[in-house]
């Protein structure tokens, strides 16, 4: 296990590395070719969106796209893997159709779609005139039923594990149902939490890590460092996203990540029970949609808004919070709910730490 660990931890510092090499030349590429975000001047129930856009107004013109670093580094991470496997560094290569298959096709295709989204968004400034959301719902709908197809059909999970309330309910065709809708959720939830500089990023780090924690306990090592090898892209990212932010997210990669989340649930689905303990480590990510969702339920049947503005965190920005005590705090919280989360999954697999 130690060999293993010190495996992951190697690739995780390469990629750390690279990451951090590559960023400020990439940075510079894309304000040479002004490939940098518009801040919207609609919402999407199509109202002029004055609040949102006073309040980030300075934030224009700030270069985006960043996951094209992702893939660089994700690309150039596989590619080591196989030299080292045929230098009998290593047993096995990053892409492993038992652990990493699924992981890695999910996170590819939804970049494709989102990269087109980004690009317009790029390409033309103002209201919303980039991907609508229909053609975004169809893109998510392919998607995510090709996941939940996957793991009912072809891997034959029909069940879910709901402790510590249950063990295993079986589901049936209830299954694919399941799956398809939570990821929807899932992929939406992080693209509304991405409004503030390192928010979205910061708490993708801790559950990231948090997930990494029981894919190694549960002996799947190829997986693992896969998501170390994330793990260290983002930090390397979070050091020129935190306020002031010199590179932003943009969809295409927020979209494509928590792809990658929802199917490592699945995955982890399969041998622990992962979904109540998740639904604590998601916790801020359920809050932030859900006030978005009450938002635009209220505005179409009422006719009017229930919050100030929507997402939760302009909420607050617009009460007068700092953005960086916000951002901060909502860390804070995330670490204290990974705790809870890996002492539940702990306490379920009889470890204790020593």
């Amino acid at each position: 296990m130690l060999v293993k660990l010190n495996n992951i931890i190697m690739f995780g510092l390469i990629a750390f590395f690279i990451s951090w090499i590559i960023f400020p030349i990439y940075i510079n590429v894309l304000r040479k070719y002004k490939l940098w975000k518009t801040i919207r001047e609609a919402a999407v129930t199509w109202e002029k969106s004055t609040i949102f856009s006073k309040l980030h107004e300075h934030k224009q013109w700030t270069p985006t796209m960043w996951g094209g670093v992702f893939l660089i580094v994700m690309a150039l991470m596989i590619g080591l893997s196989y030299i080292l496997k045929d230098q009998g560094f290593i047993k096995n290569t990053l892409f492993n159709r038992q652990e990493t298959y699924v992981l890695l096709f999910g996170f590819f295709s939804m970049w494709l779609l989102w990269l087109l989204d980004d690009f317009l968004n790029i390409k033309w400034h103002g209201a919303v005139k980039w991907l609508s959301a229909k053609a975004k719902l169809i893109g998510m709908v392919i998607f995510s039923a090709f996941i939940s197809r996957r793991f009912y059909s072809r891997l034959g999970i029909d069940y879910i594990n709901l402790w510590p309330i249950a063990w295993k309910i079986s589901l049936w065709l209830l299954y694919p149902i399941l799956t398809f809708f939570t990821t929807i959720a899932i992929v939406n939830a992080i693209n509304i939490t991405d409004g503030l500089d390192g928010l979205a990023w910061g708490l993708m780090t801790v559950i990231l890590f948090v997930l990494a924690v029981i894919l190694f306990f549960n002996q799947t090592y190829i997986a693992t460092t896969v998501i170390v090898i994330m793990i260290a892209i983002v930090v390397a990212f979070m050091f020129y996203n935190i306020h002031p932010a010199k590179i932003f997210m943009g969809d295409s990669w927020a979209f494509a990540l928590w792809w990658l989340i929802a199917s490592l649930l699945y995955f982890l689905n399969m041998r622990t029970g992962i979904f109540i303990p998740f639904i604590l480590l998601f916790w801020l990510f359920i809050i932030d949609l859900g006030s978005s969702f009450l938002q635009i339920f209220w505005k179409k049947y009422f006719k009017k808004k229930l919050f100030l503005v929507a997402p939760l965190h302009h909420l607050f920005e617009k009460k007068g919070f700092n953005e960086t005590t916000i951002v901060m705090k909502a860390w804070f919280i995330q670490w204290i709910l990974a705790a809870i989360t890996i002492i539940l999954l702990f306490y379920q697999f009889n470890k204790t730490f020593i």
